[in-house]
């Protein structure tokens, strides 16, 4: 398959390994269950768990138990979530950046060491 948009060229090493094990995450995890949530209506919090676990809530954030990686490593994160689930690829991107984003660019240091890293 060609790739169109190219957007696994010039990869770090992090980027190659926070993707890898996010699809690693999404083929063994995430892609067993989401037929089974969908036809029951259910959302399984134990996959924001794990997200969390992995470390990949607001990646783009510095410190907090954040990556502080770019918008590119996001996008590919978000990539891989989003060719298993649509919408546990919209949650995750609410999480991190609907609410982390703002309490982290807007926030007073006290909100941001209150919340951030429980969100993460």
């Amino acid at each position: 398959m060609i790739n169109i948009l190219r957007v696994n060229r010039n990869l770090t090493e992090t980027q190659k390994l926070v993707i890898e094990s996010v699809k690693s995450f999404c083929k063994s995890e995430l892609k067993p269950r989401v037929i089974t949530d969908y036809k029951d209506e259910v959302v399984d919090k134990n996959i924001f768990k794990k997200f969390g676990e992995m470390g990949i809530f607001g990646p783009t954030i510095k410190g907090y138990g954040c990556l502080g990686e770019s918008y590119k490593t996001y996008g590919l994160i978000a990539k891989e979530i989003e060719a298993v689930d649509s919408g546990y690829r919209s949650m995750f991107s609410v999480q991190s950046s609907l609410v982390m984003g703002p309490i982290y660019n807007y926030g007073t240091d006290k909100l941001k060491d209150k919340y951030l890293p429980g969100l993460s």
